[in-house]
């Protein structure tokens, strides 16, 4: 009857809730762990280079093909 639907539905929110909030807590974990490493090891992360823009593309078969777009 109605009972157990209120009572499938209260568990699967319970349920739900704690997997959703474990696997917050689990990502948040490794998120924590590589800003550290990468906090202590900035030699192995150099910011990168300049950045490309839009218009400049290194092959001219990429440049005709965009431009026929």
């Amino acid at each position: 009857g109605v009972h157990r639907q209120v009572l499938f539905t209260t568990v699967g929110w319970f349920a739900g809730y704690y997997l959703a909030k474990r696997t917050e807590y689990m990502y948040a974990k490794v998120d924590r762990e590589l800003f550290e490493y990468v906090r202590h090891h900035p030699e192995d992360f150099k910011a990168a280079g300049r950045k490309k823009k839009i218009g400049t593309l290194e092959s001219p078969q990429l440049a005709i093909m965009y431009r026929l777009r």
